[in-house]
This record gives structure tokens, C-alpha cells and sequence, in this order.
């Protein structure tokens, strides 16, 4: 590899399973880019996100922080002005960070209006967006009220003479019956049925080529580039453009991981969770036989784009140039542990798949392997500041460079433990609990082997998925892991307890405070006399 590293191409998929590829061993799903892709790079397969929630997971990778830190517990949630993200620290380095498709940001206008800022001028944009210069911004939920702002492919959707009320829903995710008539995509009854637009002008390939358009733009610019390439998809409306929406069938449904044991006396904030709607739903195998093979599909779809844009960055020349990271803001339950949507920490919701192609000579001898090292979401931040030359700032930033495993060093620093949180208030799980707004904290705490999730106000849940791969039996109250429970409540307090909230004085300047510095500037506690100064001056070598 001749070239010097210059460019980063995040991809990041919606509610994409780390279990849907085949490069991760699934049955009867086939995504030849995405493993090829990880044959030229590490694929971690012990990858977690901070929280299991697209909003707070988004923002985690976006800062390089836990939720605990950067404070958007949930969807909608703003991030407040001031946090520094990844678009903040790489600005410093000469790069452009840019966004086509979905971070799910909601921009503290609030704050933004108390400080006077201007949300058109360049860092009210940048504020806004956290941190993205946004090229192409498409968060997949097309507003219909009156003044709503349409995103971009609304328009491109009505320019092909695809005209609707609302074109995103109304026909990239609708589909028809057979007599022709509409239905809602947003119902899990017509998953199998194809979108009413063809593949070309779908989702995933329109923002697909966006991201080509940005690149080729940016030849002629000349600085490099940070570009997040957001994919909308796999993520709900369940429904897809044909040929994707009949690839797969029934047959290709792998068997649902749960067991009658989960429902019989259940964590009380497990079994609220499989009283929702959804879980409830998603429990039902024909349910689970109608979507997961559309949901194999956009996966598919997804996968054949990917191929057009990597063949693309070789014909551009820049393949060599270019770290490519391909991951997911979270997983799907899928009807797996009695549960739809994402909301706990199980394997399939809180995992997530990472693979990373660093394209400097150094990584050679790591391609094509797989890291078992237990990394989270949070540390690609630092490894795309540490890519680009810069130096991580351990006072803001709390992720890890993954540059040491990229590069065959065998561990992040000793990691003990990852975690992920989880708020779950604004979901109808809080009144059947009957809790208040802010006893509705969840959090995990997971060590490689023993899995501990800390749910105020009730005991804790514990699994063992050394024993217990499928996480089907709670341990939380079992006496014979007493030891255990107690080990990880620990390590979780001393996480708490680290400090998260100076992150406007750096650690070498707190260091090089001292007798010496505060002599030189004239501060003279605690002195008895002149020829104690007068010492004390000479020993520092300020004389």
C-alpha cells in the first residue's frame, strides 16, 4: 500500500443485527462485500454499544462518551451545546466531517438560543448537526404536518414521478395487495409485500450514491475526509423494494433464541418489556415468518450496494487511501427472548456488528482475523483522531483507540469491562413499573464472561455466558453468585464514580500544576521567609 492514509468512511447500518452476515456464521444469509470486506480488515466480534437505543447510541459514537456523560438518554433528546463531537476534534486536524443519512441529533435549540447563536451561520450548523457537515441528513421518519422540513428524498422521489402526500411513506415504505390497493409498510402484516417504488430509487441505494457524490466532490477539494455513511435500513418499516422483498422465505428463519424458563417469573423489568405490544407480536412465529425474511432482504440490498461503492473507491483510486469501518447503532430482538424492537441488553440488542480495514501498511499482518477484545462504540472516535495524526483527549474523550488492535498489540489497555445503559421512561414500561421519570436507569456491566445489569429499585440480573451462551437463565438472585454480583457492582460504582464532566482542563496541564509552577507566578502559601523562597526558587531552577 503505497499511498498515505488520508480518508475515513464510517458506515453505520440502523438496527442491523450482529448475527445477519454471513462472515458472522448466519445459516442462510449471504453478504459477500461485507465479508470481503472483513478479509481485508478485523472483524471484532465482541463489539457493544453504549446503549441499546438508536438516540443515545448514536450520540455515544458521535462523542466518544457514555450516555452517563453526554446526557441524550433517548430518541429526541437533545445534545446540549458544548459537547464536543467527533466533527469538533477532527475540524482541529484539517478534516472535513460529513453525513449522509441518519444520526438521529436533535439539535439543543434551547441552548443554542440562550448563547444567541445563529442555527444558519457555520457553527450553528455544525452545533445543530452534531458536529456533521450535513450533506445529505435523513433520520428515515418523513414528517407529514404542515411546515414540516422534507428531507432531500422526498423531492428526488417526486422528481422520478413518484408524487405523493408523503412519497417516503406512502410508497417507499407502503406496498400493495393484489388487487393494487395500498398497504401501510409501517404494518407488520405486509412485510412481504414489495415497496411501491423500484430498487433503484429505494433508500439504501439513493443514499448510496450520495455518499459517491460527496466523494468525487471532495477529489477537487483536497482536504481529507471523515464521511458517515448512515444507512436508514435494516431498521423498521419493515418493507422492501422487489427483488429483496421475496429473496428470502419461511424455510430461511432461523430458529428463535428463547425458552419457555425466560416467562416463568421473569425480572420484573424483563417481563414489563414482554408485555409490550411489540415483544408480544414479535413472540408469534408467523409474525416472526412475515418479517425477519424482508428483514434478510434489506439486509441484502444493503450488502449489493456496499459492493457498488467499494468498487467505486477502487475506480476513484482511493481504496488505499481509506480506513472503512462498517457497523450498527444496535441489534433486533426479532421475537428472540420473547421480546421485539431493541430495549435490554441480550446479546442480539446490545452487540453489535464492527469490522475495521485500516488500510496503513502497519495493520498487514491483522487482516482477515477476528478480535475477540471487548471494544464499544465509543472507541472509534478515538481511533479516527489517532488515524488522522491527532492526539486523544483523555480528559473528554472515554472510548479507546482500537489502532493497537488494528496493528496486532494484543489488548485495549487492559480493559476489564464494557458498558451500556439504557432510560427507558418514555416508554409505557415506566407506568406498568410505576415509576417516576427518573428511576428508569438500567445499566450493564459485561466482563467477557459474567453479564450484570443494575436496575434500580428491584434486584439485579446476572448471566453467565460462559455457561449460558443464549442468556436464558437468571442468575440475579441466585445465592451461588453472591460473589460475582457483588465483584461487578463494584466494578460498575468505581465506573460511576470516574470523572466525566471536566473536559475544559486537560490532564497535562492539571499536571503540570505544582510548588514550581505557582512559585514562578508568584504565589508564595505557606513560605516562612525570604530565604525560604530564595531555596525553594533555586531547587525549581527558577533563578
Amino acid at each position: 500500500m503505497a499511498h498515505a492514509p488520508k480518508n475515513v468512511l464510517f458506515i453505520m447500518c440502523d438496527q442491523l443485527r450482529f448475527d445477519y452476515l454471513g462472515c458472522a456464521g448466519h445459516a442462510r444469509l449471504e453478504t459477500p462485500n461485507i465479508d470481503a470486506l472483513a478479509a481485508r480488515g478485523v472483524r471484532f466480534d465482541r463489539a457493544y454499544v453504549q446503549s441499546p437505543v438508536c438516540g443515545p447510541s448514536r450520540m455515544s459514537y458521535y462523542t466518544g462518551r457514555y450516555m452517563r456523560s453526554h446526557g441524550a438518554n433517548w430518541n429526541n433528546f437533545p445534545l446540549r451545546v458544548g459537547e464536543p463531537t467527533l466533527g469538533d476534534h477532527l475540524k482541529k486536524l484539517g478534516v472535513r466531517t460529513v453525513l449522509v443519512g441518519k444520526t438521529h441529533m436533535t439539535a439543543d435549540d434551547e441552548g443554542m438560543a440562550r448563547l444567541g447563536m445563529d442555527r444558519d451561520s457555520v457553527i450553528g450548523v455544525q452545533t445543530a448537526e452534531c458536529g456533521f457537515e450535513p450533506y445529505e441528513r435523513d433520520d428515515g421518519l418523513h414528517p407529514s404536518r404542515p411546515g414540516a422540513k422534507r428531507p432531500a428524498y422526498d423531492r428526488y422521489l417526486e422528481q422520478q414521478g413518484f408524487e405523493a402526500p408523503n412519497p417516503w411513506e406512502d410508497l417507499a415504505n407502503s406496498g400493495a395487495d393484489a388487487d393494487g390497493e395500498k398497504q401501510n409498510g409501517w404494518l407488520l402484516a405486509h412485510a412481504d409485500k414489495p415497496a411501491l417504488i423500484p430498487d433503484e430509487h429505494s433508500e439504501t441505494p439513493y443514499m448510496t450514491r450520495r455518499a459517491m457524490d460527496f466523494i468525487r466532490e471532495a477529489k477537487d477539494d483536497g482536504r481529507p475526509w471523515c464521511l458517515h455513511l448512515s444507512y436508514i435500513k435494516p431498521h423498521w418499516p419493515y418493507i422492501a423494494p422487489a427483488p429483496y422483498h421475496a429473496m428470502y422465505s419461511e424455510s430461511d428463519v432461523q430458529p428463535a433464541i428463547r425458552s419457555d424458563g425466560e416467562r416463568q417469573n421473569p425480572h420484573p423489568v424483563y417481563g414489563a418489556f414482554m408485555d409490550m405490544r411489540v415483544s408480544r407480536n414479535f413472540s408469534r412465529e408467523d409474525i416472526r415468518h412475515r418479517v425477519i425474511p424482508t428483514y434478510m432482504g434489506l439486509i441484502k440490498q444493503i450488502d449489493d450496494q456496499l459492493g457498488h461503492l467499494f468498487r467505486f473507491l477502487d475506480e476513484e483510486g482511493l481504496t488505499d487511501k481509506t480506513m472503512i469501518v462498517f457497523t450498527s447503532d444496535h441489534g433486533d430482538y426479532l421475537g428472540d427472548h420473547w421480546l421485539g424492537e431493541k430495549d435490554l441488553f441480550h446479546e442480539v440488542s446490545v452487540k453489535v456488528p464492527m469490522i475495521v480495514v485500516d488500510p496503513s501498511p502497519e495493520a498487514d499482518a491483522t487482516r482477515g482475523t477476528v478480535s475477540s477484545a471487548l471494544v464499544e462504540g465509543i472507541d472509534l472516535a478515538p481511533t479516527f483522531i489517532e488515524y488522522f495524526g491527532g492526539t486523544v483527549p483523555r480528559h473528554i474523550i472515554e472510548g479507546r483507540s482500537l489502532a493497537p488492535l488494528l496493528r496486532g498489540a494484543p489488548a485495549l489497555d487492559g480493559r476489564k469491562f464494557v458498558v451500556s445503559e439504557y432510560d427507558y421512561s418514555m416508554l409505557d414500561v415506566r407506568r406498568t413499573l410505576g415509576r417516576k421519570a427518573d428511576e428508569c436507569r438500567l445499566f450493564m456491566i459485561f466482563d467477557g464472561r459474567f453479564k450484570y445489569i443494575h436496575a434500580p429499585g428491584f434486584r439485579p440480573m446476572l448471566f453467565d455466558l460462559s455457561t449460558d451462551p443464549n442468556e436464558y437463565r437468571d442468575l440475579g438472585d441466585d445465592p451461588d453468585f453472591e460473589a460475582e454480583r457483588t465483584r461487578l457492582k463494584e466494578w460498575l460504582l468505581g465506573w460511576a464514580l470516574t470523572d466525566h464532566s471536566r473536559i475544559t482542563m486537560p490532564d497535562a496541564r492539571i499536571e503540570g500544576y505544582g510548588p514550581g509552577p505557582q512559585l514562578k507566578n508568584g504565589f508564595v502559601i505557606g513560605y516562612w521567609d525570604e530565604d525560604e523562597v530564595a531555596k525553594a526558587r533555586k531547587d525549581y531552577g527558577l533563578d
